[in-house]
């Protein structure tokens, strides 16, 4: 059923549980996900989709409503309705799960939707047909594995971005090393240059015992060569 306000002083235990359906790797098709998604993402003051647009409309040149986007873990749309602001408007999005999709769908701003879950087997998309590709929320400890990112590759054009973003909390340190690995790999392999590297102080409010007021967190931007 609906929320009510009586949730914005909800528990700890809980906020955590509302952390992890946020980054929309979730596969709870229960209704109770759709419907509390908007104070989910009040309560955190969750920023990082404003965050990710901005940085991709710095950098993105081209023709943006003719330009086709990869939203990956789209969850309800949020990255999608902050890029249309910029100018953006042909959206593909993937998430794992059906309810949140759901959501998607009836926002309107999806061209194609589809089910997914990430890190099983590769992306349901044709490989470099997207000039820009974009994660939010999902690239985190427990959530998708740090090799996805070669899939975001593979699906964008040469020349093409993907965004990418990440929490720098202290939960997420060991994942967060074995990201930037990662993607430092593939720019020594040439698949892709960093465009941008930006440390975000008030990332998101901080939700366990152990951390106080709002966590920090990191987007990337990479250019496909």
């Amino acid at each position: 059923g609906a929320r009510t306000l009586r949730h914005l002083k909800t528990s700890k235990r809980t906020l955590k549980s509302i952390l992890k359906r946020t980054g929309s790797q979730c596969s709870d098709s229960k209704t109770g996900v759709m419907c509390s998604r908007p104070l989910d993402v009040a309560v955190l003051d969750y920023r990082a989709p404003s965050l990710a647009a901005n940085s991709i409309s710095t950098h993105f040149s081209g023709d943006r409503e003719a330009a086709v986007v990869l939203d990956v873990a789209c969850g309800t749309g949020l990255v999608a309705q902050q890029m249309k602001r910029h100018g953006f408007g042909h959206f593909v999005g993937i998430d794992g799960s059906q309810a949140m999709l759901e959501v998607a769908r009836e926002s309107g701003l999806y061209q194609d939707l589809k089910q997914c879950m990430l890190g099983e087997g590769q992306l349901p998309v044709q490989w470099g047909l997207f000039d820009v590709v974009v994660i939010v929320g999902a690239l985190s400890v427990g959530q998708v594995p740090v090799d996805v990112v070669r899939e975001l590759c593979k699906s964008t054009k040469p020349g093409g971005y993907i965004c990418m973003t990440t929490r720098s909390n202290h939960d997420n340190l060991q994942y967060k090393a074995s990201l930037e690995r990662e993607l430092k790999q593939m720019e020594e392999e040439e698949l892709w240059t960093c465009v941008e590297y930006s440390q975000v102080e008030d990332w998101e409010r901080a939700v366990s015992e152990q951390e106080h007021g709002y966590i920090s967190g990191a987007v990337y931007i990479y250019k496909k060569l």
